[in-house]
């Protein structure tokens, strides 16, 4: 069932149960080798899904822990295969939102929980967007109202040269280093097999195209087309877009946060032949705003960009 985090809503299951987490992966329509999240009462439960937890992975879930912050931990046998694709550690965290702590205590059960939304979707933030993307694919919708952060949780793992950062979210990196007393590294997009969810390029993505500008103003509209702007923080009206959607009319990263996917699932929902996002400040959480926004156009940008070569190569 799908269920309200403090982040975005989660299609949960239990943890334990191969054939619960297969009809996550179905009613998604996941592919196998993407990880899930493990989701946790407290951290006492995290006996129950990894067999170590590092001193400064301690620390961090001391700080952190309940909320938007998702360990990468070596796992115990108990968790399945499936749930961490085959990989030797498993991601878990404590979520902070009532409903979800009141659901997984009752379960009594580790919860396994992606987005609940179909696979390189916009993540959803309310209920209603939620039934939108699974509809009768899933038992229940427990309605919490909108989430608070409106992205995903900040992923990290631990390793031989220090703790990295897998996937920008809501904690950030200057909280992180503060915590630690020390740099934590961001890993690179290598294009390899995920470490943890939220890593492959094509995510989050609108069913609309999704286009990355450096400056709106300087953005020429393809003749006949209808196109809409994901604004920053504020733009006068413009006869060259459909519809624009501001995240944040004084400037507030983590005000735009919270909006992004409530704005981009807007727009896709406008008729619209193309949407242009203007950048952020990546700084803090606009870090993670960036990363939704680069991996929302990525698949769209590869193939437009494939069809210029051609073009040329044609010429």
């Amino acid at each position: 069932m799908a269920f309200p985090s403090e982040t975005v809503y989660g299609l949960g299951a239990d943890a334990t149960n191969p054939t619960a987490v297969v009809r996550i992966f179905e009613a998604k329509e996941r592919p196998h080798f993407d990880p899930l999240i493990v989701h946790l009462a407290d951290a006492g439960w995290l006996e129950r899904c990894v067999s170590s937890v590092p001193a400064e992975a301690s620390r961090l879930a001391g700080r952190f822990w309940p909320g938007p912050l998702t360990l990468v931990l070596p796992k115990r046998e108990r968790i399945p295969d499936i749930v961490t694709a085959g990989l030797r550690n498993v991601a878990v965290r404590v979520p902070s939102h009532p409903v979800a702590h009141a659901m997984i205590e009752q379960a009594d059960v580790p919860v396994a929980a992606p987005s609940a939304n179909r696979f390189g979707h916009i993540s959803p933030t309310t209920a209603e967007a939620v039934r939108q993307e699974l509809g009768d694919r899933i038992d229940l919708i427990l309605d919490g109202g909108p989430t608070a952060h409106g992205v995903e949780s900040t992923i990290v793992a631990f390793g031989p040269d220090g703790p990295r950062i897998l996937r920008p979210g809501p904690i950030t990196r200057e909280e992180l280093c503060d915590s630690l007393g020390r740099e934590v590294g961001i890993a690179s997009r290598s294009g390899h097999a995920p470490e943890a969810p939220g890593q492959l390029d094509r995510h989050y993505a609108p069913r609309t195209p999704l286009r990355l500008v450096k400056r709106a103003e300087e953005f020429v509209a393809p003749r006949g087309k209808k196109v809409g702007l994901l604004a920053f923080r504020g733009t006068t009206p413009d006869t060259r877009f459909t519809a624009i959607e501001v995240l944040s009319p004084r400037g507030d990263l983590r005000h735009a946060a919270t909006n992004l996917f409530g704005a981009m699932r807007r727009l896709d929902a406008a008729g619209l032949d193309l949407i242009v996002a203007e950048p952020v400040p990546a700084a803090g959480i606009g870090l993670a705003i960036m990363d939704r926004l680069r991996r929302a156009a990525t698949a769209r940008d590869r193939v437009r960009i494939g069809r210029e070569k051609a073009q040329k190569l044609r010429r």
